[in-house]
């Protein structure tokens, strides 16, 4: 009988030990969760994102404003008969 005590408790102590620490463990699974929430904020603020860039594309397909506002924007143009002036700020030595 103190042995079946004995190995009841030490399968108890086991089983205790990877409910608590092991592998599968309440632990791991709160981490797990926390690794969830992060991923699925990230997905959400990509998805934002592509959505920013699917109307853009979709701009750039469908008319030449979007065209031309990005060509004056990044590459600086001008229309044919427009003057282009620059101002320059003076730095302080």
């Amino acid at each position: 009988m103190k042995w079946l005590l004995i190995a009841l408790i030490v399968i108890l102590v086991s089983l205790q030990y990877r409910l608590w620490v092991g592998d599968g463990s309440v632990a791991s699974m709160v981490r797990m969760q926390r690794e969830i929430e992060k991923q699925s904020a990230e997905n959400e603020r990509l998805k934002a994102r592509n959505k920013l860039l699917a109307a853009e594309v979709k701009a750039l397909k469908n008319g030449y404003t979007a065209i031309e506002e990005r060509a004056r924007s990044e590459m600086g143009m001008i229309k044919e008969g427009e003057t282009y002036y620059m101002i320059v700020e003076e730095k302080d030595e």
